[in-house]
């Protein structure tokens, strides 16, 4: 494997902040607690929110105990540096204006702003400059499945342009939250045990199936997921790139991948490509088919990077390349994303504005 992490991999900090954390109980709320751990983010006071469900709940971070504080508006975030938002677009729509109006930065997990003229979208590895221009205090995070898919873009954009993307998702279940891991294991054991199969998180039974649906279907024929990917696509990458995207629900706990096609301007040869791989930020290349060398979803759950692997030219196209990725969603999809954009606006001073 080779590759490098964003240079903020390993940062030093010089200065402490107090931070939020909003939906702190989710599956994407106790990563981030996780990630500013493992990250030694400058953290000098934590603040937790939840809904009334969880208020009340404790978590231990860096050997203290902190309570997990109901959500309402007010002056809670009255002194709050940075606050990571994951708990729904609902939720962050309704609190938005308390949470920024006090100069908080609102790093925001949910669907609520993405699409917003005056809220960035960033990848730090694609467009990180663009947290600067937030008029709102609001910088977006993007889907779990266009952040994985656009930082492997962004290693070949910077040899030719894309002109066009076919990408396939084969998304884990941890994609729909804690609760839609759960069922997955106890519908194996369901299944297993000869008893009947209870379906709530998905449209259909799980385990041991594939679901070829993500989200509710548009007008188009395409669901709000593979919309996402079209959209959010080109507005991180500035880019007039068409994508169309089929997503699908597989039986893996966690960690989703990908199976990408890109048409370029000029063609890209597979050293090339395998190349810009070993070079870009946030990628590891994971591709010696010989010896059956490549992402995989069991393998990679709780790391950092995209995985990169089974590159090659496309048959049918003589600027086509096909390859396959790996991320876990929920680090790189959503709060190691976040956190690297917090990262990014200390290291370059865009903290406060």
């Amino acid at each position: 494997m080779v590759g490098h992490l964003l240079d903020s991999e390993m940062p030093f900090y010089t200065t402490t902040m107090k931070v939020a954390i909003v939906g702190a109980s989710g599956a994407v709320g106790q990563e981030f607690l996780r990630v500013l751990t493992e990250r030694e983010f400058p953290i000098d006071e934590l603040v937790l929110f939840g809904s009334a469900r969880s208020a009340g709940t404790k978590y231990t971070f860096r050997g203290k105990e902190y309570e997990v504080q109901l959500l309402k508006h007010g002056d809670d975030f009255k002194d709050v540096d940075i606050a990571f938002t994951s708990a729904g677009a609902g939720v962050s729509k309704e609190y938005a204006e308390d949470i920024t109006r006090y100069g908080a930065v609102m790093i925001d997990n949910s669907s609520a702003f993405r699409m917003d003229e005056d809220v960035p979208l960033v990848v730090p590895e694609c467009n990180a400059a663009d947290a600067l221009n937030r008029p709102r205090g609001i910088i977006a995070n993007p889907n779990c499945t266009t952040i994985m898919m656009v930082v492997a873009l962004q290693a070949f954009e910077n040899i030719s342009h894309i002109k066009r993307v076919h990408v396939s998702s084969y998304q884990a279940a941890s994609g729909a939250g804690q609760a839609a891991m759960d069922e997955l294991h106890e519908q194996y054991r369901q299944v297993l045990a000869g008893e009947p199969v209870k379906v709530e998180k998905f449209a259909y039974q799980l385990a041991y199936n594939v679901i070829p649906q993500i989200d509710v279907f548009t007008d188009n024929g395409y669901t709000k997921e593979e919309m996402k990917m079209y959209n959010e696509t080109k507005k991180i990458m500035h880019s007039s790139v068409d994508v169309s995207a089929m997503c699908v629900r597989v039986p893996a706990l966690r960690a989703h991948s990908e199976s990408i096609w890109i048409e370029t301007e000029a063609p890209i040869s597979v050293e090339q490509a395998r190349q810009a791989v070993e070079n870009a930020e946030g990628l590891v290349l994971m591709d010696n088919p010989a010896e059956k060398v490549y992402p995989m979803p069991l393998f990679l759950t709780g790391k950092d990077p995209v995985y990169v692997g089974r590159i090659r030219k496309d048959l049918a196209n003589p600027n086509g390349l096909t390859f396959w990725i790996v991320s876990d969603q929920i680090k790189k999809g959503a709060a190691l994303n976040a956190v690297q954009i917090a990262e990014w606006l200390i290291a370059n001073n865009g903290l406060k504005q």
